[in-house]
């Protein structure tokens, strides 16, 4: 084993806590691991894994400490069992939190002279470790400094800034996006299944053919949004308000309910009524960020 390669612990042997394990100790890294429960993920012992009988022990092992809980709530619980141990140790949290939560937590940890770094994985298990897997991070950019290339050897890297909630609000808008795909699957499953219609056969043939080609439209909309200025490049707030508005009339028709689009329709009509009908679709945005205005840009 490379004695010059950083040393790693990793505190929770879930799937993705066992596979960073795995991946650190197979690229040469002394790695010491903690879990709630012994013996979890056994295969690592034979890969040269040091099991930790606490936490404290775990951390004071480290030079940098990978956080796999649940979520940054429980990471912090398990890491103030270990508190006397942080100084001087960097903390790469990966447990899935909110912004003000990774706040919070850099906060707690830089008083105990400590560093803090807050992560989210876009990836599975079996893609870690490879380009298919991006991990974003923020926080402290001396621990950015010291740790990055070990940080890399998780995937496709993206560091984000010193303020540590931003991996964490970037992680919650990208979720909030499947959520939204997954609202209009959903939506589309129900009015094909009130027919009688099988959903699989529905989903491959039309539905997933035309969002692979409405996902290439994405930078396009987001270049409206940043600019401002609304201008049509694909299609206008009114059209997709009547749109709506019968893709709703029909799921009832079908006995459909229609709360999973209730409250777009709300927001077009919202920007109708403002005068916004000729803006592309986009406008919406603003409503969300509560600066809908009828002036013209």
């Amino acid at each position: 084993m490379n004695d010059n390669r950083t040393s790693v612990t990793v505190l929770g042997l879930g799937r993705i806590g066992a596979t960073i394990a795995e991946i650190f100790l197979r690229n040469g890294h002394p790695t010491t691991v903690w879990n709630r429960s012994s013996g979890k993920a056994a295969h690592l012992d034979e890969l040269g894994a040091v099991r930790a009988a606490t936490p404290a022990a775990a951390v004071a092992a480290g030079a940098l400490i990978v956080v796999t809980a649940a979520d940054t709530p429980a990471g912090a619980a398990i890491l103030a069992s270990a508190s006397e141990a942080l100084r001087g140790r960097t903390v790469l949290n990966l447990a899935t939190g909110r912004p003000d939560e990774a706040r919070e937590l850099a906060s707690w940890i830089a008083e105990r002279d400590g560093h803090y770094l807050d992560g989210g994985i876009l990836g599975v298990p079996q893609t870690l470790g490879t380009p298919d897997t991006m991990v974003m991070y923020s926080g402290s950019p001396e621990a950015q400094a010291a740790h990055g290339d070990t940080i890399a050897e998780l995937g496709t890297a993206k560091y984000l800034g010193a303020d540590a909630g931003l991996a964490a609000l970037h992680d919650m808008a990208v979720l909030a996006g499947m959520y939204g795909l997954f609202g209009g699957f959903f939506q589309a499953a129900a009015m094909v299944g009130s027919a009688g219609l099988p959903t699989g056969e529905f989903t491959e043939a039309f539905l997933m053919p035309w969002l692979r080609s409405i996902i290439d439209v994405l930078p396009t909309l987001a270049e409206e949004i940043d600019s401002r200025q609304f201008e049509v490049n694909f299609s206008d707030l009114a059209g997709n308000r009547a749109g709506l508005r019968n893709i709703r009339t029909a799921s009832r028709d079908q006995g459909v309910a229609t709360d999973l689009l209730d409250p777009l329709q709300r927001m077009f009509d919202e920007q109708a009524e403002l005068g916004n009908g000729a803006d592309s679709f986009t406008r919406v945005v603003s409503g969300l960020l509560g600066a809908a205005v009828s002036e013209r840009s």
